[in-house]
């Protein structure tokens, strides 16, 4: 039996999973008959288009970005085929896209949603923490100051945390983080150099380093180093809220790119300091990757094997 590393990644769905390879973008979903759509993805390559975003650091932001964009549209694609959305729910939400495309208003909706919601993220992520930790060490009498980026840090992965483990009790979101389960144990099948069948991925691990789950808390974790950083060398942003989340904000990006390393090194190495990042994100995926059953399985290996190279060639990490 032979063991190998492989750049595949996945992501799960309603009802499927949806599978990256080298080549080639596949989504599996499991109908309301029981029957089995495979549909590939169409996703254009912009890192072939634009070299520059194969550089590190850069890679992991528009990794990320492109990831987001993708993975969204293949949720949605998989609601419809699934059933999820009913025809009444369908329709609605066809009427709402097109309001949207041909609706100057909607676009200025969609617009203003979209600023809210980056607002609430940068305020619950970026902007509570250094607030609350000015209320705690004003009460604590300013013995904490040396501690701030640790605090904050913690108090962002605490938010983090309780978000992951709200979510999990939704019972849609319980079978999205068992198909979540599926695609993490179906590429470790493959990685063992085994073949893809129901029985040879139940007995595979469900936590891997390459997890999106991992690479979150790996941002958050990297956050606090960084933050440490930054008040080590301009000290007098500490006592600055408004200009303090504004630098916080503008260095997101380097974080992202940071955080897409220290994944890319835990996927590609298996030794003791990689196993020490790979930690924290294998720790949190208890949370987001669950057990899952036969029929998820099955979705995983339908789209597990149509991303697999035909020649055995990776592509590069």
């Amino acid at each position: 039996m032979s063991c190998k590393k492989t750049s595949i990644g996945g992501q799960a769905l309603i009802e499927g999973i949806m599978m990256r390879g080298p080549k080639r973008t596949v989504m599996a979903v499991r109908k309301k008959d029981g029957e089995i759509d495979i549909s590939e993805r169409q996703i254009t390559n912009y890192k072939e288009k634009f070299p520059i975003l194969k550089l590190p650091i850069i890679r992991g932001v528009a990794g990320f970005v492109e990831s987001m964009l993708v993975g969204y549209k293949a949720m949605m694609a998989s609601a419809e085929i699934s059933g999820y959305l009913d025809e009444e729910e369908l329709k609605a939400e066809k009427e709402k896209e097109e309001k949207k495309n041909n609706n100057a208003l909607m676009a200025v909706i969609t617009v203003i949603s979209t600023v809210l919601a980056v607002a609430m993220s940068i305020g619950l992520f970026i902007y509570l923490p250094s607030l609350a930790f000015k209320g705690v060490n004003y009460l604590a009498g300013g013995v904490l100051s040396p501690f701030q980026s640790l605090f904050e840090g913690v108090l962002k992965i605490a938010i983090f945390l309780a978000y992951m483990i709200a979510v999990s009790f939704m019972k849609d979101i319980d079978r999205v983080f068992r198909y979540h389960g599926a695609e993490h144990k179906t590429i470790f099948c493959y990685e063992a150099g085994e073949e893809l069948t129901v029985e040879n991925v139940k007995k595979q691990g469900r936590f891997h380093p390459r997890c999106g789950t991992s690479f979150l808390i790996l941002m958050l974790i990297v956050s606090i180093f960084i933050t440490f950083i930054l008040d080590t060398i301009v000290p007098w942003l500490k006592g600055v809220l408004w200009a303090r989340t504004i630098i916080k904000l503008l260095l997101v990006p380097v974080i992202c790119g940071i955080g897409y390393e220290l994944i890319k090194v835990c996927g590609k190495y298996d030794n003791f300091v990689t196993k020490i990042v790979a930690a924290p994100g294998l720790w949190i995926q208890r949370i987001t990757v669950k057990e899952p059953d036969d029929s998820m399985i099955e979705i995983a290996i339908a789209a597990m094997k149509e991303v697999i190279p035909e020649n055995e060639e990776e592509a590069k990490w």
